[in-house]
């Protein structure tokens, strides 16, 4: 029986818009159905190779599939790219990792990204354990792509060496991981980057500064004065001085939402700027306190995230109410290895204060509290006067 192949009566654009939705191999087969179809594979403007993909490929077939991306990415007239991602994977619990970059197949990774960046692509997902270094590994073109909006580097153990004429205007979110700043090419990285609003370093480190670790937007000594449009930041600081921290943070107090964890020994308690955008705060450690919180005036999310226990820093407070609650905080999660005295202290002073308080959420970490522990402290925490009647208490 003849069926009839009513797809392919579709208009261009649909099919166009449909092939997307494709895997890409499957995408690029459609080219054999007939003469319509044999270039709309070109207007693809998703690229995507992983790890599965790669386990898939044999000696057989590799070099067909060199050919094919050469012709998937280099085809003439084809649309500009809305995303390039390349993912290594993980082969077996006994094989180990599997890598585009490995060296034993020869694939033209550096030609590819060239390629990439060549259609305009707005954004670029690199994971790779074996990036190699930029340059001459990684074509050193991609930070003066103007086109890039999106871009995530994970690369383990790779030196990023950032040349002077690097510019990425339009560079709105950039994820940096397991990589090595070689001399000063973190301010000049940032300093080109003018419309920035997502910025995360993740288990990063500078050359030459084995004092320093960066896990996220941690640079040594740079003021950080031209991010003014961030708008999102995550700190971790292990290893440093108060001097550094205070630097990092007059650079970023701009943002509306912030992950900091910072050691009690480099909190910077007396040069702490005022966040006024500030919206959501999430505090890792065990040294958040009342003083911290008249620095965030316009506070909506807090989440406390304590390691040890809650301290002392909230008990026989007289001073000045912060104006985060009083006015405007609505959300609170507190989580914390063992709900304690100390803990209840904070606890009451936050319902005491917190004015327009929706919502209390309590999270206890620690598995050896019994049941009827839980439930004593249960009660204990909802018999606590609060500011805000519409407040919901959820302790988990």
């Amino acid at each position: 029986m003849c069926v009839e192949d009513r797809i392919s009566n579709f208009s261009d654009h649909i099919l166009c818009h449909i092939l997307p939705f494709l895997p890409i191999k499957e995408a690029v087969r459609t080219s054999i159905i007939s003469t319509k179809w044999r270039n709309l594979f070109a207007s693809i403007s998703i690229i995507e190779f992983d790890g599965d993909l790669l386990r898939r490929l044999t000696d057989r077939n590799i070099d067909s599939f060199k050919n094919f991306v050469d012709r998937l990415l280099k085809f003439p007239d084809q649309v500009s790219l809305d995303c390039f991602r390349l993912h290594d994977g993980i082969s077996s619990w006994n094989d180990g990792i599997s890598s585009w970059n490995d060296g034993d197949h020869d694939f033209d990774v550096s030609g590819w990204i060239c390629a990439a960046l060549c259609r305009g692509v707005k954004e670029i997902d690199l994971k790779l354990y074996n990036l190699g270094d930029v340059p001459p590994d990684v074509p050193p073109v991609l930070f003066t792509c103007h086109s890039l909006v999106n871009l995530t580097l994970d690369a383990v153990g790779s030196k990023i060496e950032v040349r002077s004429d690097v510019c990425l205007g339009n560079l709105k979110t950039f994820y940096l991981i397991e990589s090595v700043f070689v001399c000063d090419s973190i301010n000049r990285l940032i300093s080109n980057c003018h419309v920035l609003e997502d910025l995360a370093f993740m288990y990063c480190s500078v050359a030459n500064a084995s004092e320093l670790n960066i896990q996220s937007d941690i640079v040594r000594v740079y003021p950080l004065g031209n991010m003014k449009s961030l708008e999102k930041a995550q700190i971790y600081i292990w290893f440093g001085s108060e001097t550094n921290a205070a630097h990092l943070y007059q650079g970023i107090c701009n943002i509306r939402s912030l992950t900091l964890q910072i050691s009690k020994e480099i909190f910077p308690t007396s040069r702490l700027p005022i966040f006024y955008n500030l919206n959501e705060l999430e505090f890792c450690g065990d040294i958040c306190s009342v003083k911290f919180l008249h620095c965030v005036p316009n506070l909506k999310k807090l989440i406390l995230k304590y390691l040890n226990y809650a301290g002392t820093q909230w008990k026989g407070l007289c001073i000045e109410i912060p104006s985060c609650l009083s006015f405007h905080l609505k959300e609170i999660e507190i989580e914390i290895p063992r709900i304690d005295t100390h803990m209840i202290e904070m606890v009451s002073y936050l319902l005491d204060n917190a004015m327009v308080l929706e919502r209390l959420i309590i999270i206890s970490t620690d598995r050896l509290t019994t049941t009827t522990e839980k439930r004593k402290v249960r009660n204990q925490l909802l018999q606590l006067l609060k500011s805000s009647k519409k407040c919901l208490i959820v302790i988990l």
